[in-house]
């Protein structure tokens, strides 16, 4: 029974976000999120362009809000716009961009508008994005023009989880056309990514190692060692670390202004000149 009320719940939600999608074209619709509260279900709307979903005075809005309460028997739903601030990083807002565009413009500009994507895409940060228009493009014979460029992850966790993917149609004279555009957002992890330490890095993290097991912390009350955090207790150990390197490098530098002042022994050869010049 609660598998069969959450598999009922994540439908309701994909049935407003499609709902609501129909109702704003053009807006740069993202995606929906539906949050529980006490006085109603909350309905947040991610979109690109927040002032053509809320419509002249509010009219979108007001649509909106009654479809939800007729469709989807809500009784007292509550409607929020939240702008995505990167719309570029989207595959829906793309995906959508490239759709409003080829229906816009015709086949003719396909090319230029799939590199101009290409583009935009790249400027904003991302990894790799690749963009497949597929239909009847430009001849009578369908076929899938593919646009691509960075690194994009095709196979294993990654590409499931963290590549963005959209896909979406446009209605053309000409029959229906498919859209599929995938992104690698900037802020992705790879498993792969490997970061050496280096060589002072590695020594510093053995003397502050080495430290903590020979070095006490100062003696402390009960009161006193609550006071002391863990950051100020690394930074006591560090200060001890450094602290016999910095005695071997004063000693080093006495030594070098020791031997400086002291008279430099003359050779043979120079004794020996400096008898003829007294004789003379």
């Amino acid at each position: 029974m609660i598998e069969r009320q959450f598999i009922a719940e994540k439908l309701k939600e994909f049935e407003i976000e499609k709902f609501i999608s129909k109702r704003i074209p053009g807006a740069g619709f993202s995606h929906t999120k539906v949050v529980r509260t006490p006085l109603g279900d909350k309905i947040i709307i991610y979109a690109a362009r927040p002032g053509l979903v809320v419509g002249r005075k509010g009219e979108n809005i007001r649509n909106i809000t009654d479809g939800l309460k007729k469709n989807f028997k809500l009784e007292n739903p509550q409607v929020e716009i939240a702008e995505i601030e990167e719309p570029m990083l989207n595959a829906r807002v793309v995906a959508e961009k490239i759709k409003d565009s080829l229906e816009r413009f015709g086949l003719m500009r396909f090319k230029r508008i799939g590199y101009s994507m290409l583009e935009g895409v790249m400027r904003s940060g991302a990894l790799g994005v690749e963009i497949l228009i597929s239909g009847r493009i430009p001849s009578a014979r369908a076929r899938t023009w593919r646009f691509y460029q960075g690194y994009l992850k095709k196979s294993g966790t990654t590409s499931y989880l963290d590549v963005d993917k959209a896909i979406t149609r446009a209605e053309l004279k000409t029959g229906t056309v498919g859209i599929k555009v995938s992104i690698m957002p900037p802020d992705i992890k790879l498993p792969d990514d490997i970061k050496l330490i280096g060589v002072e890095e590695t020594e510093m993290k053995k003397r502050v190692e080495a430290t903590k097991a020979a070095v006490k912390l100062p003696k402390l009350s009960e009161e006193g060692e609550e006071k002391l955090g863990t950051e100020e207790a690394e930074e006591i150990i560090v200060e001890q670390a450094e602290e016999p390197a910095m005695e071997e490098i004063a000693e080093a530098s006495e030594t070098e202004e020791e031997a400086e002042k002291k008279p430099k022994k003359k050779t043979a050869t120079k004794k020996k000149k400096e008898e003829q010049e007294d004789k003379k």
